[in-house]
């Protein structure tokens, strides 16, 4: 096994360490960085959980190597929630009952500010996130809120 020194610029800071060729991005933001916001669902991809956008688009950081992103820009819930006052993903997801444990609350709150500057087809905007919790209805509202769409829940 071996060892690269990475620069990874997290929600607006430069952080240069050590990372092992095997640590995933979402494994080095917890452990190296200290930045539990991002959970680890799945594994795999399939569940949302990590999403974190990495130079601007959303990534699910379970999949991606922690050397892969060296010299990336990353942003995670913490640097979308930075501010310390409710962002309106946020106030949305809260006002429209779109959470319950939380587990896939931080993924799909980076996908949503995301979403609300770029848009996006509802659907797309919740392709792999699993929510085990609500029944997707308050997240869809919440959703359409933060980005202005419009539709029916699903």
């Amino acid at each position: 096994m071996s060892i690269q020194t990475i620069t990874l610029q997290v929600n607006g800071t430069a952080h240069t360490q050590a990372a092992w060729h095997h640590t995933t991005l979402a494994e080095h933001l917890r452990s190296t960085l200290q930045l539990t916001g991002t959970h680890i669902g799945c594994g795999t991809g399939d569940c949302g959980a990590c999403v974190v956008l990495l130079d601007g688009e959303p990534v699910c950081s379970c999949l991606v190597l922690a050397v892969q992103a060296d010299g990336q820009e990353v942003r995670t819930v913490e640097g979308i929630a930075g501010s310390g006052e409710l962002t309106p993903a946020q106030r949305a997801l809260i006002e429209e009952h779109g959470l319950q444990c939380g587990f896939c609350t931080p993924g799909l709150l980076v996908r949503m500010a995301h979403a609300a500057g770029h848009g996006g087809d509802e659907t797309d905007l919740l392709a792999g996130h699993l929510c085990r919790c609500t029944g997707y209805g308050g997240i869809r509202a919440a959703l359409r809120r933060t980005t202005g769409g419009s539709g029916a829940d699903r």
